[in-house]
């Protein structure tokens, strides 16, 4: 498998989550319009990503016009049928997708008024 790479983009389309055999493997793709540093907005170039497994659901809580930050593997696989031409099938599979603007979660904090509840009320000064 490739090192993971990265991308910026305004998300265009999210497709639904389809499945696949009776192994219940799920994909769900979605298409991001690149906004990245050299991209130029008069040729515009969009880029179809999808998400497997558990991963569909990270599109849930997006919809299209959403700045995002897109963390991905590049994948291909060949096939071969007897009697035609030998294709090379590449795929960007999307593992972590964040809003742009969006600050890091991080473990939550008492609020101000709270963090001092647990101490006695009579300051010594």
């Amino acid at each position: 498998m490739a090192k993971g790479f990265e991308v910026q983009g305004v998300i265009h389309t999210i497709g639904d989550t389809q499945s696949f055999g009776q192994n219940g493997f799920t994909k769900r793709e979605f298409v991001i319009k690149l906004t990245g540093e050299g991209e130029k907005p008069e040729y515009p170039n969009y880029v179809a990503l999808e998400l497997i497994k558990d991963k569909c659901a990270l599109m849930d809580t997006f919809q299209p016009g959403d700045e995002v930050q897109v963390q991905f593997n590049l994948n291909g696989r060949l096939w071969n049928a007897p009697g035609k031409p030998e294709k090379c099938f590449t795929s960007l599979q999307a593992w972590r997708v964040e809003r742009m603007g969006d600050a890091p979660q991080f473990a939550q904090q008492p609020a101000p008024s709270q963090a001092y509840n647990d101490f006695d009320d009579d300051v010594p000064f």
